[in-house]
């Protein structure tokens, strides 16, 4: 919970520090300066820092997490409407990442040095190098507009926008579940590729390490099929790794679902938060980083007891 402290903490110092007044967008261009001054003791930004960063922390440590300026609603009910949208996400995003990761780079690993390997390689690279809302637009561009001008089939066209079509009220929930697919398909996709890429150079390394050490040479020269080898030996070695870049990779997924989510209009946390920074929308931005802190430590916390599941070695 101190991680999540601090970046709360700086975030506060941060958006107090920051040019502009929350009163003059919540009051609107024309008020005059008693309505102004009016908001800003009601907003509690006539009082020195030290003493609204105390109140705020007290209010946070009841749960009151406050009401959002821009929107006039409690911010806990913003968050819990916004939050299984990003979990979704996010959560599809680290399955679909780790386990193509896993695939792709045991298959550079066996193949190594072979035509499948260097294919393989030069495409996660270049994957990997491609900034997440980059390949957002390039996918809406060939998966939305490209494919609905050049007429492709029904199952290559995606919707580009938000996570429900505007006829969502009235189908079924067999046909409300495909739109929500449907709408998924562009926004994961692009997720995942860059975790896929990334964790595939990582699982690529540790198991050709593996693969170097004397008892996988001694089951290779038993004659065990590669498949067995791969599965029994050096898959859950290389594991280990894989694990130690789960933590690590946590906070980048969290920061590419921000952006993935406004190019995607994805109504989730990261979505949110941006339109509350820029709206000044304090306690949006505050709790919604805190979640996220949260959801990162909780995270780290997960890696660490996976540890032990993967090496029998640290469970003492």
């Amino acid at each position: 919970m101190g991680l999540v402290f601090a970046v709360v903490t700086v975030t506060f110092l941060l958006l107090n520090l920051a040019p502009g007044d929350p009163a003059q967008l919540w009051v609107g261009p024309g008020a005059g300066a008693a309505d102004l001054e009016a908001a800003r003791r009601a907003l509690g930004l006539d009082r020195p820092l030290p003493a609204r960063y105390v109140t705020w922390l007290g209010t946070i440590v009841r749960g009151d997490w406050g009401t959002s300026l821009a929107q006039q609603r409690p911010v806990t009910r913003v968050l819990a409407d916004a939050v299984p949208y990003t979990l979704l996400l996010s959560g599809a995003s680290l399955l679909l990442t780790y386990l193509g990761g896993i695939i792709v780079g045991l298959v550079q690993a066996v193949k190594r040095a072979r035509p499948l390997d260097t294919a393989l390689t030069v495409l996660t690279l270049f994957v990997y190098g491609m900034p997440s809302y980059w390949l957002a637009l390039i996918l809406v561009l060939v998966f939305a507009y490209g494919a609905a001008r050049f007429g492709w089939p029904a199952w290559l066209q995606f919707p580009a926008m938000g996570a429900a079509g505007l006829d969502a009220d009235f189908l079924t929930p067999g046909q409300r579940l495909l739109d929500r697919l449907e709408h998924l398909v562009l926004p994961l996709t692009t997720l995942s590729l860059l975790g896929i890429a990334g964790t595939a150079r990582y699982v690529r390394g540790a198991a050709i390490d593996v693969r170097q050490q004397d008892y996988v040479r001694t089951a290779i020269a038993k004659g065990l099929p590669t498949p067995t080898v791969v599965r029994r030996h050096v898959l859950r070695s290389a594991l280990l790794p894989v694990v130690t870049l789960l933590g690590l990779s946590l906070p980048a997924l969290f920061s590419g679902t921000v952006f993935v989510e406004v190019i995607f209009a994805w109504p989730g946390m990261g979505r949110e938060l941006v339109g509350a920074v820029s709206a000044r929308d304090y306690p949006v931005v505050m709790a919604a980083t805190a979640v996220f802190g949260a959801l990162v430590v909780l995270g780290n916390l997960l890696a660490d007891l996976l540890y032990a599941a993967v090496d029998p070695r640290l469970r003492r």
